[in-house]
């Protein structure tokens, strides 16, 4: 049986950890604590004293910045965070939380676990690709569309507190973010090597796939020549849309049919997600779009731009797109932020329907804004009456302004204090009560109805007649509903669908 350890960590905790290795990666061996609640991770190689000083801020001040203050608590569960260092035997540590139960795969791939990855952590890149998702995984694990969303969503967060705290990743890519669609969830990891710019430079250029253009481009350059692009928040950002491209669409966003140079793989390479990155949906320029005679049978359809194009994703997520890949993947200032993806990933969760056909892989997807719905996944087209809240928010007293913010209506579909008021964001900040749902729809006797369970100014503005806490309001087309007379209280204007 292995041996139990104890240390002392450098800011005096105790820890123990079992000295037989779980994991090993190409910095780092993993140790379980004895109850595996947490981990030890020692570095394979000496590690310098700036390396010192950066794991120094990480497990102190910048953790502290984040996890110490008002609403902390939530971002443990969106980052892995080392919490302190130690030395044993002349070897570096660090500290860091176990990964949450769901994080490793329950069920693993098809044909009875054939990769035998079950109980393996579930890397995102099983989820962002086409072909391994068709070929390889057991369809349990996949969640559907709204699950994707919602794993996007918490990127961006995660990425947004980042940025704000003046840190970048470096590395993000689906091997340093776990994530979970069937749940909705994502956590970010390997944080030990974040970049300070101006103070502590990055360990490593990034992961292929998700390097910035400009940093693949001047990459063959010496680390000190002033024309050298290493890793910072705008490389984190051409990252952060490369994953929310390939969780939602499957496929990646510049991997094209182009070939610049078909003598030289390396240099072809290069070339394609460096200098000539171009993306596979440019508006203008087709000659990077995919060869569908050259894609295997188990990309297909994601891999047909034509019957899956990004637009799918809605209209606050498609302009982000052709920002991030058109006019700003060679010009990193006029890339969307962390906080725009999560502002628009937000208003899409809102904009999503469910798919009437219930063999529908994806279960959901956003309104096209058409009187005819169609899934664009399986091609059902929506049949029935369809409310859509079209929402206004108070400027000044008895004036409201557009707010570009719709929400769905369907059956259990909840509203909330966000909903209800525009200065509540859904986000870290949010109260435990503004957690709770204030109404929900449901269709009865062939009408849509709201029932209120928690907004005291609901009012039928229309009609000027109040609908109180536990009672009902049955929705029309053309209908104004007061949400709440509070200062960023909304109107909501109703609009019925009828496929």
């Amino acid at each position: 049986m292995a041996e139990v350890i104890t240390c002392t960590t450098m800011d005096g905790q105790s820890v123990s950890f079992v000295d037989e290795v779980i994991g090993s990666g190409a910095m780092k061996e993993v140790y379980f604590a004895p109850d595996a609640s947490y981990v030890v991770a020692f570095y394979k190689n000496p590690q310098d004293q700036q390396a010192r000083e950066r794991l120094r801020m990480i497990t102190g001040s910048y953790r502290e910045s984040i996890f110490d203050q008002a609403g902390g608590d939530y971002w443990r569960q969106l980052f892995c965070w080392p919490t302190a260092m130690l030395e044993h035997q002349g070897r570096l540590g660090i500290v860091a939380p176990s990964y949450p139960r769901h994080f490793f795969f329950e069920h693993g791939s098809k044909n009875n676990d054939m990769l035998k990855i079950k109980g393996r952590e579930k890397e995102g890149k099983w989820f962002a690709a086409a072909s391994l998702r068709q070929r390889f995984m057991d369809p349990r694990e996949l969640g559907d569309w709204l699950g994707h969303l919602k794993v996007c969503l918490l990127l961006a967060r995660a990425v947004r507190r980042l940025h704000m705290a003046g840190l970048a990743h470096s590395d993000l890519s689906y091997k340093n973010v776990l994530v979970d669609p069937s749940r909705g969830q994502a956590c970010v990891i390997d944080v030990d090597g974040l970049v300070v710019p101006g103070k502590y430079p990055p360990d490593v250029v990034g992961t292929p796939d998700f390097i910035a253009p400009e940093v693949v481009s001047t990459s063959q350059l010496p680390k000190d020549d002033l024309q050298r692009r290493l890793p910072r928040r705008e490389t984190d950002q051409h990252a952060l849309a490369v994953l929310i491209y390939m969780y939602l669409l499957y496929r990646h966003p510049l991997r094209g049919r182009k070939v610049h140079d078909a003598q030289d793989e390396q240099r072809d390479e290069l070339l394609s997600m460096g200098e000539r990155a171009l993306f596979i949906e440019h508006p203008q320029d087709f000659s990077n779009r995919i060869q569908l005679a050259n894609v295997e049978p188990t990309e297909l359809p994601w891999a047909d731009t034509q019957k899956r194009p990004f637009q799918l994703c809605g209209p606050y997520l498609s302009p982000l797109f052709e920002r991030a890949f058109v006019t700003g993947l060679h010009d990193p200032g006029r890339r969307p932020t962390a906080n725009d993806w999560e502002t628009a990933l937000v208003k899409t969760v809102d904009l999503i329907q469910p798919c009437q056909n219930p063999d529908c892989e994806q279960k959901w997807y956003v309104f096209d804004n058409s009187v005819k719905p169609r899934c664009p996944f399986c091609g059902t087209a929506f049949h029935g009456q369809l409310p859509i809240l079209n929402l206004y928010s108070s400027r000044e007293e008895g004036q409201f302004r557009p707010d570009n913010h719709r929400l769905m209506v369907w059956t259990g579909q909840s509203l909330f204090a966000w909903h209800a008021n525009n200065r509540i964001a859904p986000n870290e900040r949010l109260t435990e009560a503004q957690k709770s749902r204030v109404g929900y729809f449901i269709l009865h006797d062939a009408h849509w109805w709201l029932v209120n369970d928690g907004l005291p100014d609901l009012l039928d503005a229309t009609t000027k007649t109040p609908i109180p806490i536990g009672e009902k309001l049955k929705l029309s087309d053309g209908q104004q509903i007061l949400l709440s007379s509070e200062d960023g209280g909304r109107l909501a204007v109703v609009q019925m669908v009828v496929a």
